[in-house]
């Protein structure tokens, strides 16, 4: 495993610093969705320490569920603080889930902590902005290391637990990007087509086992990293613009999507792409 350090079981701590984690759900008993089902079930979040994934980490263990997540840099802090904010202490797995082997020491760890992995959320990518002129085979081996490699071995390594323990839900995190043809960072569109395309397919090859697996397309969701690296002014207005909802997307809208799927509330559906972008896509 290409881990820095031992598995790390969140303890208490201080209250979470918000300025830091700002995709963290505020949650609302009056409006925020509850899935029984959840309540005590194995989940496995990748990146799951910062930005949406931080935002899925809080909302999965705000639903009681057995929480371990992965992440390349030390997300300690975070587990220590969401920890304290939820009484629900999550696990944190340091590993880089481009290496097959560390993603997959980490789920088996996971799965001897909280038994087997009965939800998988495959959520880290990378859409680092680039031109096509400028694309080497290194630059593609790595993006589509991170943005479609790692969702097919994760996937891999779940499916046996899944199908002992009589199902399992996999949520793989793609865009509207591809659906937009967007342009500026070509390879990152072409690896979110694909978990398009393996999502059906692995839906079709385990349906049978009752595993459910499922895309989810966010739209331009305003994590502190998007706001510090694309969201011009003005890129915001032309996006605003497009979108047929006129408020911009919070983590929190991707969280209740996610639990939706994850959950039993969604019992018959797979093989599809939810789309969550406040009303860029039109689909249908």
């Amino acid at each position: 495993m290409h881990a820095t350090g031992r598995p790390h079981r969140a303890g208490r701590s201080r209250a979470p610093d918000r300025r830091r984690y700002p995709g963290f759900v505020e949650r609302s008993a009056l409006t925020d969705p509850v899935f029984p089902d959840l309540n005590g079930a194995s989940v496995f979040i990748t990146g799951g320490g910062s930005g949406i994934g931080a935002a899925l980490t809080e909302g999965f263990l705000r639903q009681g569920a057995r929480v371990a997540f992965v992440g390349r840099s030390d997300y300690r802090a975070f587990a220590d603080q969401i920890g304290l904010s939820t009484g629900n202490p999550p696990l944190f797995l340091r590993a880089d889930i481009t290496d097959t082997d560390a993603q997959k020491a980490a789920i088996a760890a996971a799965a001897e902590a909280h038994g087997p992995v009965r939800i998988l959320v495959n959520n880290a990518a990378n859409d680092q902005r680039h031109a096509t002129e400028d694309v080497t085979p290194d630059f593609w081996d790595a993006m589509m290391a991170v943005n479609l490699k790692a969702y097919f071995f994760a996937a891999q390594a779940v499916v046996p637990g899944m199908r002992a323990s009589g199902g399992g839900a996999i949520v793989n995190f793609s865009s509207i990007s591809y659906m937009m043809g967007n342009s500026g960072y070509p390879v990152y569109t072409a690896a979110n087509s694909g978990i398009n395309g393996m999502t059906r397919s692995l839906a079709r090859e385990f349906g049978p086992d009752r595993i459910r697996v499922n895309a989810l397309a966010p739209g331009w969701v305003l994590t502190q990293a998007q706001r510090d690296k694309w969201a011009t002014p003005e890129a915001l207005a032309a996006h605003m613009d497009r979108q047929c909802l006129k408020q911009h997307l919070a983590p929190r809208d991707v969280v209740a999507a996610t639990l939706f799927l994850a959950s039993d509330a969604s019992r018959m559906m797979t093989g599809q792409a939810l789309v969550v972008d406040g009303g860029v896509a039109v689909t249908g």
